[in-house]
């Protein structure tokens, strides 16, 4: 038979203890979602078919913006009053799939490996269920009633549950289905309770779940440590033609000419695209959109820009900023700078606060001066994953 493996994220608890004005799993850690990161995990594994995400009852909108550019993902279904109603519901979901096995996992814990991940998948070969964790290593005290200490515990053959926790599909969907509400705290307690063996895979102490501000923090400084600054540089030009409106950075403007391109010509655009793929090292415009191809024939240019800033996502990484200058005698830009800038916010899914778009002339000299084109030149600043020579 062959073996299908699907991923249950579980997210959609309210995250309280965090106390961050929101759903944990929608904060930014490096400026990207700890969601999309949990999701990208299992999302970019090879051996993993679906991933179908839990969310809270109100969380829709949130979800979708965090995830948005992800491929392999089921459509979200909401979870329940606790972790265990959550988890049931997400697998009633995943039924329909055929999955012969499945990974349930909790969507704070965005560091867990591509290790830990196979490690609990081989393990399925020989256990219906297997959990990544963690032996104790420190000395374990049990306080008293006055709050001191009433004895020491000891620590042999003792192990923390952690996530992913993987089982053959039919016997963890049958023990949800048979066992009392709020039973359990994990998965794996719900087959020990029928007597099933589950196996206890190392894990790695990385793979922590982030409940509290301080372990955001924490977070926060190593992927500091991870991350590297990356900018890239973006020109372009755009002759005048008959017509009677520009598009500039995704925003109609009335002129006494159009710009002439294969594309809508949005010369603002073009630049900007170009910066962000300068910065990924991963050509330009033409290299993804050639101008010999007929479908891209009047093609609106945030096609381009949104693909450059969905390359920036799926590497992990986030846009720290961008700058476009706009040369040219006319038309004015000034009265429809805010409009650009909110637009090509809304392009790249960033703050506007990241967005500067600028112009000036060129003095009269030159083919801008003389009223023939558009030039533009754009920076893009991106934070990416530290890749060590020889990474892929």
């Amino acid at each position: 038979m062959t073996r299908t493996i699907d991923a249950i994220i579980v997210a959609g608890g309210r995250g309280s203890r965090a106390r961050i004005g929101k759903p944990k799993q929608y904060a930014e850690l490096g400026g990207v979602p700890l969601l999309r990161r949990t999701v990208m995990a299992f999302t970019q594994h090879p051996d993993i078919r679906h991933v179908l995400v839990v969310i809270g009852e109100d969380d829709a909108a949130r979800y979708e913006k965090a995830v948005a550019g992800l491929d392999g993902l089921l459509p979200p279904t909401v979870g329940g009053a606790d972790r265990q109603a959550s988890v049931h519901a997400g697998l009633e979901a995943l039924a329909p799939h055929g999955a012969t096995h499945v990974l349930i996992h909790d969507g704070a814990r965005a560091f867990v490996s591509p290790q830990t991940i196979r490690g609990v998948m081989e393990s399925l070969y020989e256990a219906e269920g297997a959990i990544a964790a963690l032996p104790v290593a420190d000395t374990l005290k049990r306080a008293g009633a006055s709050g001191g200490i009433d004895a020491t515990v000891s620590r042999d053959g003792l192990w923390r549950a952690q996530t992913p926790q993987g089982f053959r599909f039919e016997t963890i969907l049958n023990a949800h289905r048979e066992a009392p509400k709020g039973s359990a705290t994990d998965d794996a307690s719900l087959l020990e309770a029928l007597g099933i063996h589950v196996a206890l895979v190392p894990d790695e102490p990385m793979n922590m779940k982030l409940t509290y501000k301080e372990d955001f923090a924490l977070a926060n400084r190593l992927l500091g440590g991870a991350n590297e600054t990356r900018t890239g540089l973006g020109y372009d030009v755009h002759a005048f033609e008959e017509g009677d409106a520009v598009i500039l950075g995704g925003v109609t403007i009335p002129h006494t000419h159009k710009l002439k391109g294969h594309s809508d010509a949005d010369v603002a655009l073009h630049a900007l695209a170009d910066a962000i793929y300068g910065a990924l090292g991963a050509g330009d415009i033409g290299h993804h959109f050639p101008p010999s191809d007929p479908q891209w024939k009047g093609a609106p240019s945030r096609v381009f820009l949104e693909h450059a800033g969905r390359l920036v996502r799926d590497q992990g990484g986030v846009i720290s900023n961008v700058d476009v200058t706009l040369i040219c005698e006319a038309p004015k830009i000034g009265p429809h700078r805010d409009a650009m800038v909110v637009s090509i916010a809304e392009i790249l899914s960033v703050d506007r606060a990241r967005v500067s778009v600028k112009a000036t002339t060129s003095e009269k000299l030159g083919f801008t001066g003389r009223g023939e084109g558009i030039a533009c030149q754009a920076m893009a600043a991106l934070s990416l994953p530290f890749q060590a020579e020889g990474d892929e």
